[in-house]
C-alpha cells in the first residue's frame, strides 16, 4: 500500500492519519498522489484553535532544547532524530534530521527546518527527504494562508495554497516525530481540556485537523510524565513530557511505534 496516498484519502475526511506513525514508513518521498493520476489540489479552511494567538511581546511559549529521539517499533530500534529549537532574535528554529531503514525496506532519510513565531505560529518550512527518490520543498505561511511548493525533480516544482482560518497551523510532517513536541508547546496548558488545531503536511501537500487533550500524570515505561492524547477518528498518538513539557517519549498504540528521547 502506498502510505502516503493512504494519508491522503483519510485526511480529504477531515481526519488526520499520521503517515509517519502507521507502523510503517512512507517508501516513496514524494506528495499524496504523485505516483498515480497526480496530484489533486485542494483548499481546507479550519477552525481556530481554542488557544487565540499572543499579542506581540508576551513571552515565547519556547524554550530552548536540543537530542536525540530513538525511533523503534515492536520495540526493535530501526533509525533516529536529531532536532533543536532554539531562538534567532524574534524567531524560533526547529531543525529535525531523521535517519531511519523501513522494516522490509530502504533507508530513509528526512529534514525538516521550521520557523515559528513566538506564540507558535509557523513562519517558514523548508524540507527534504530521501528514499528511493529525492524531493524538497518549501511552505510559506502568511497569516492563515500557507503557500506550498515541492520539487520532485519534474520540470517545474507543484504549488498549492491552503488557507486556514487561524495563523496557528501545526505543521506535523512525513518522519518528523519532534513537531509533536512543537505542538505540546503550542497547546494552551492553562486552559487544558480538548482544544482543536488544524494541521499541514507538507511533504503530503495536505491539511487536516486534529483534537489534543492534556490527561494529566501518566506512566509509560519506567516513568512518569505529564501526557498529551493527539488524535484524530482513525488514530490516538500519545505524547509524554517532562515538568518543563519537553518531550520525552511519543508512543502509537496501534501500530506499537515508540520515539523515545536518548
Amino acid at each position: 500500500m502506498n502510505i502516503a496516498i493512504y494519508c491522503g484519502r483519510h485526511l480529504s475526511r477531515g481526519a488526520l492519519a499520521f503517515c509517519l506513525a502507521l507502523g510503517m514508513l512512507p517508501v516513496q518521498a514524494g506528495v499524496a498522489g504523485a505516483s498515480g493520476s497526480g496530484f489533486i489540489p485542494r483548499e481546507f479552511g479550519l477552525s481556530a484553535p481554542q488557544g487565540a494567538a499572543k499579542p506581540a511581546g508576551a513571552p515565547s511559549v519556547f524554550s530552548p532544547d536540543k537530542g536525540k529521539l530513538r525511533v523503534a517499533i515492536n520495540g526493535q530500534a530501526i533509525g533516529s532524530e536529531d532536532f533543536e529549537i532554539s531562538q534567532s532574535g524574534e524567531v524560533w528554529i526547529e531543525r529535525s534530521t531523521v535517519s531511519a531503514h523501513a522494516p522490509g525496506g530502504g533507508d530513509i532519510k528526512a529534514t525538516g527546518v521550521l520557523k515559528l513565531a513566538a506564540d507558535g505560529a509557523p513562519l517558514h518550512y523548508d524540507w527534504s527527504a530521501e528514499t528511493q527518490k529525492k524531493a524538497s520543498g518549501t511552505v510559506e505561511f502568511t497569516g492563515g494562508t500557507a503557500k506550498c511548493s515541492a520539487d520532485l525533480g519534474t520540470a517545474s516544482p507543484m504549488r498549492k495554497d491552503f488557507v486556514f482560518n487561524s495563523p496557528i497551523v501545526a505543521v506535523l510532517d512525513n518522519n518528523l516525530y519532534f513537531q509533536f513536541g512543537v505542538l505540546a508547546r503550542v497547546y494552551d496548558w492553562k486552559a487544558g481540556g480538548k482544544q482543536t488545531f488544524p494541521v499541514l503536511i507538507p511533504q503530503d501537500m495536505v491539511p487536516g485537523s486534529i483534537s489534543v487533550e492534556a490527561l494529566g500524570q501518566q506512566q509509560a515505561g519506567n516513568e512518569k510524565y505529564e501526557a498529551l492524547r493527539v488524535s484524530s477518528p482513525d488514530l490516538e498518538i500519545m505524547v509524554y513530557l517532562d515538568g518543563k513539557h519537553r518531550m520525552m517519549r511519543m508512543d502509537v498504540p496501534s501500530s506499537k511505534v515508540t520515539i523515545e528521547r536518548e
